[in-house]
This record gives structure tokens, sequence and C-alpha cells, in this order.
């Protein structure tokens, strides 16, 4: 593909990210070594709830010893090893580990119920498990138990169990394993005493075309679908996330999004490694309060997260105590970014240079990101322009590229775009047509600069009497309000007009807002089909773990509460 710039061609929706710079072709233990060479003294990790501070140097013995600890195991290039655990020291080591012998790492999410354990486990084949004992109100051990009785008499390695027979091996961090698995620590024990030249020999066959990673879907409809990702796809996503936010390894970056997810593992610990910067951990799952303390301790200068984390970090109480002087830029994205929340997080964060990020698991996540000397407008009101060495073009419900400012699905390809869904030719067939565009069910319109706007999503689109309605309109224009903190919007049945507009609203603390306040202020301004005809108000949002609005628990709960079903 040639340098061809990122404004669309001959007034067609159609842009092509610059190749000025070249892709790395890096397997992720080879970019880590390099990094560990180049600045083996740097910080390259904190964890401020493990009170862990780990060099490059420190990093690369700890990946190590853990990598072999799993050769002891029997753990060979292409082995699934799942991790079903929060934020850790452990998690980290384990996605650098697998990497480091070619196994493919399983990122399960950590809210997941013991059917949904049962369904990723058994849907790859994982051979082994790395869990923590309990997150939050989930008790790990007791779901594990109850999927797997045998463990109870079975010698650890050898558990021989019904529901997922080609699990062998449960790896528990924490002081005391239980009966059937083994310690985290052991294992990296065990791996002390197998040679570095070991390693070396099986990361030296590695490919960068191999696949390292697999990354469950949200499964809003159906079940989670395994996304395929190479160190290929995710190194050079990795790479460039970061080069757009102008990391150095002067950088620190505060990170409580989740690990499980490519905006954590990807954007975040990867992308890091990338430029030697340092990882800062506030924690196992996001508190607004946590991770103030730790930007302020450590002096980050960048910082991650959704919409909602930073509403709830600007809503504390006691937000102006916290020293944010240091930050300077980060990663708003995961879900539509409001315009306002944007304004508050450059004014009152420091985070002049935040950045918003667009894209979806089955890329590597990132297709558009703004830019650091984007004008402020561009910067709050799309997501960015393309990323480098990706292709990106909106088409109509014909297939056809729209013009430039219509809107569209948009499609895009190139090195980003996964392998595929494991073991699932006709799901893939289905997301990646045969030129390699992956069709991302996203609704957006690009401008005559390039720049990107998500409308809305293909399936989220509201057909009231005749009239197509775009729900991220009419949110862009709640989150207006003053008391309004948080607004979802979605379609409901109704048997004269087809659907009915409906939103879900967190409304600010010490408001007195009532549904007609809400439906009076979009009459004033938007039009009339538009306006919500049910407004209810809520104490929090059904989300996903990465902050997505899960409008399809919404709309459920939404029938039920007005009996229509």
């Amino acid at each position: 593909m040639s340098a061809l710039g990122r404004q669309p061609q001959n007034n067609l929706s159609h842009v092509y990210g610059s190749t000025a710079d070249a892709l790395w072709n890096l397997t992720i233990p080879q970019l880590l070594a390099q990094t560990a060479a180049r600045l083996p003294d740097h910080p390259a990790a904190v964890f401020t709830r493990q009170a862990i501070r780990w060099t490059y140097r420190d990093f690369v013995r700890e990946v190590d010893r853990l990598a072999a600890g799993l050769l002891t195991l029997g753990i060979e290039k292409g082995d699934r090893v799942g991790i079903w655990a929060p934020n850790c020291a452990e998690w980290l080591l384990t996605q650098f580990a697998t990497a480091r012998i070619g196994a493919i790492l399983v990122c399960i999410n950590p809210a997941y119920r013991l059917s949904e354990l049962e369904y990723a486990l058994n849907k790859v084949g994982c051979s082994a498990l790395v869990m923590a004992p309990r997150h939050k109100s989930s008790d790990y051990v007791a779901m594990l138990t109850e999927l797997m009785p045998e463990l109870a008499n079975a010698t650890p390695g050898q558990c021989q169990a019904a529901r997922v027979p080609k699990l062998r091996h449960v790896i528990v961090t924490g002081d005391a394993p239980p009966e059937g698995t083994i310690g985290f620590d052991a294992i990296c024990a065990a791996g002390s005493a197998v040679p570095v030249e070991t390693l070396d020999r099986i990361s030296n066959d590695l490919s960068p075309q191999d696949a390292i990673n697999i990354q469950f879907t949200s499964g809003t409809t159906g079940s989670p679908k395994g996304a395929c990702l190479t160190h290929h796809n995710i190194v050079n996503n990795a790479h460039f996330v970061t080069q757009t936010m102008q990391f150095t390894e002067e950088d620190r970056l505060c990170i409580p999004v989740p690990f499980y997810h490519c905006f954590g593992m990807v954007m975040g610990t990867l992308g890091c490694v990338s430029k030697g910067a340092t990882m800062v951990i506030p924690g196992e799952g996001f508190d607004a309060r946590a991770t103030l303390e730790a930007v302020t301790q450590e002096k980050c200068t960048a910082l991650y997260g959704v919409p909602t984390m930073f509403v709830n970090a600007l809503e504390l109480a006691d937000f102006d105590t916290f020293d944010l002087s240091s930050l300077r830029t980060g990663i708003m994205a995961g879900a539509p970014c409001p315009i306002e929340v944007m304004r508050q997080v450059q004014a009152r964060m420091h985070m002049q240079g935040v950045t918003i990020a667009y894209g979806m698991t089955e890329t590597s996540p990132v297709s558009f990101q703004s830019n650091m000397d984007d004008p402020l407008e561009k910067r709050v009101s799309s997501v960015g322009r393309i990323h480098p060495h990706v292709e990106v073009k909106i088409v109509d419900d014909t297939g056809n590229t729209v013009k430039t400012g219509e809107q569209g699905e948009l499609l895009t390809r190139g090195y980003s775009v996964m392998q595929g869904y494991w073991e699932d030719d006709a799901q893939t067939a289905a997301s990646i047509d045969a030129q390699g565009w992956m069709h991302t069910g996203d609704l957006a319109r690009l401008d005559a600069d390039g720049f990107c706007t998500i409308t809305g999503r293909l399936k989220d689109m509201i057909l009231r009497g005749g009239e197509n309605i775009y729900p991220r309109e009419i949110e862009e224009f709640l989150y207006t309000h003053p008391d309004i903190l948080q607004a979802q919007v979605f379609g409901i049945p109704d048997n004269k007009l087809g659907e009915a507009v409906c939103a879900w609203i967190v409304a600010r603390a010490g408001s007195d807002l009532a549904e007609t306040d809400v439906q009076d202020f979009c009459r004033s301004a938007i039009a009339h089909f538009k306006v919500p005809a049910y407004v209810s108000f809520k104490d929090e949002l059904p989300m996903t773990v990465t902050g997505k609005p899960q409008k399809f628990v919404m709309r459920d709960r939404m029938i039920k509460e007005l009996g229509r079903g």
C-alpha cells in the first residue's frame, strides 16, 4: 500500500493511513527484550496495591521464571492458557510469559460466572488456567470446584474433569492453592532451574504471524466469539497508539482499565513496553479515588479510561485535593465520549493532550485516534483520523462507498484485522468479507479532512413511525443538561409507531430532575420524534467491565417495567 495520506479520495468516504513508518516485524518476546536491553534499570511496572516495583530487568527476570515454569508443566507453542483474574502483577507476567513460549493467552472476563467460564474454557480448549482465588463478590475457587469436583482427589496436572476435559493444569495465585491445583509462586520457583537459553531457542522460532491472544467478544447476542490476534496485530497497534500520544520512556501511564481487554493489555501494558514507559496499576479494578491517588503519588503523565471512569473521578467530593498536574495525555475510549466530559477532563485534569480512540477487539483494537496537535473542536467531536497502515471505507446498505459526510457502515482492513474467530469459519466469514474488509457494524461519517465521527450502531438504530433515529445524537444532547451525568437512549416496541424512544438517565446527586423536565429540555432543541417517550432514572446503568453500555439489558428491563411482555 502506498502512502496516500489521510484525506478521503475523490469525495468518497475511503481513507488510507500513512505508511511513512514501516510496520514492526517483531514478536512480543523480541519487543520486550529490545526494551529491556535499552533500559534495564528503568521502572517498568508499579502495582500500588501489591507494593510491587519492577525495573525492566526485574520484569524480564520474573517473566522468564514463569515462562520456564509453564514449560515444566508441558505447556507448548499453540497451547491455550486461560487467565481469569483482575488486574494484578500475576496477570501481567502471564501475558508476557505465555508469549515468551508461544502459548496462546486466553483472556477470561473477571465478571464471568460459572456457565460463562465453562463455555470459554471449552470453546478454545484451554489446557491450563491461571486464576485468582476471588475478586469482589466472585468466589472463583468455589465456582471452579463446582465445575471440577474431581480436583479434590486429583494430583495437580492430572485432573480428568468431565465438564472441562481438556483442562489439565489449574494455577492459583495467593498463599493457599486448593487441592488439585498448584500455586503461582511454585510454578515460578520451578522455572528458576530452567536455563534462559531454553527459552531463547523457543522464542527465536516464533513468527510475528503466530496467533498469541484470544479475546472474547462481548456476546451481546448469542455466545461470545473468540477473536484470534497475532503478535503482528497487537505489537503494531500498541506501537501506533502510544506513538500518537508521543510516548517515550519518560512517560508513566496509569492503567485502571481491565487487562483482560485490549484497552488494558494492548494499548496499556504492551504500549508501554513498546516505548519503555512505566506502567502504573492502581488496583484490581477501577476505583476513582485509588486511580487519582496513583496519579498523584506516581506522578503519572497519562491516564486511560472509559467515559464513566472519568465521570466518576470528576464527581469525587475531594477531587480538588489531588495533584494531577503531571498529567498531559491519555485515552478516553471504549464507549462514545460525551463532549462535555471531554472538556472537563482537559480543563480539570490537566489532560490537554487527551486523545479519543476508536476500534474493536477484532481490529487489535484501534483504527482511529485523535492526534496531539488536532484542533480542540476535532478532538472533542470526532474519534480522530485513521491509524497508520489501516484502510477504511464507509458504505451504504448496498455496499457502495458513500460520499464524504454521508452516514454508512464503517469497514476496515489492514494489518490490524484479526486472523478470525477461533474454530468458527461461519462467523468469521460473516464479519470479514472476501476482500478482507472487517464489517464493524458501526455507523460513521468521514469529513473532508478524514476525521471520523461514530454516529451509532446498525443494531441500535430506532425506527419510529418511518423515521430513522440514531441514539448517539440524542445522548450527546442530553449530556449538555447540567443535571445529567450519564444517559443512554434505545428503542422499545410500540404497537402504533413500531418503536418508541426511551432514555435511561443517571442524574447528578441532589438533583430533582423529573421525566417531564427531560422531555421539555429535548423539545426545546431537537425534533419532536426524537424526544424520549419514556425517561427512567437509575442509580447506575448496566455496563460491561470495559464500560460499554449494555442496551440490550436496558431494553429488556424497560419492557418488563412497562409490562409489555
